[in-house]
């Protein structure tokens, strides 16, 4: 088992999980509150309509497809790690959506995905034992 870098594997797991959880709030949050505040967002030539609640919906998928990959990461499994770096880059993507409506949160939201693809792509993979790397 590889030691170098278990932080940033846990770290991953644990952004992944809350980013989820997030995620699964702000969906829920949408979807109930779509006809009351639609007015308030100005989402035209937005890219997946005008409708909130179909932003709602898809922050739900989002989140709970997080969850998902932060409990398989858990496992440590291979497939798990290449989950994650998708992940990583599908949490940066959807916070690139609000970007107009919450800037500082949208930053934080890209910023903690790269951290997630860092950790997985540099630390996540198997080590060589040094009998097979000596031997080369």
């Amino acid at each position: 088992m590889k030691t170098e870098g278990r932080g940033w594997i846990l770290f991953s797991m644990v952004v992944l999980l809350t980013a989820g959880i997030m995620r699964i709030f702000d969906g829920i949050w949408m979807i109930h509150n779509a006809n009351s505040i639609q007015s308030s967002y100005n989402l035209t030539g937005s890219l997946f309509g005008t409708s909130l609640k179909t932003y709602g919906w898809i922050y739900l998928i989002v989140g709970v497809l997080l969850i998902l990959v932060a409990l398989a990461l858990a496992g440590g499994s291979e497939v798990g790690r290449w989950l994650g770096i998708a992940a990583g880059a599908v949490l940066s993507i959807s916070a690139v959506w609000w970007l107009p409506y919450a800037p500082v949160w949208s930053l934080l939201y890209v910023g903690l995905g790269v951290g997630v693809i860092y950790g997985l792509a540099v630390f996540g993979g198997e080590q060589e034992s040094v009998s097979e790397s000596s031997t080369a």
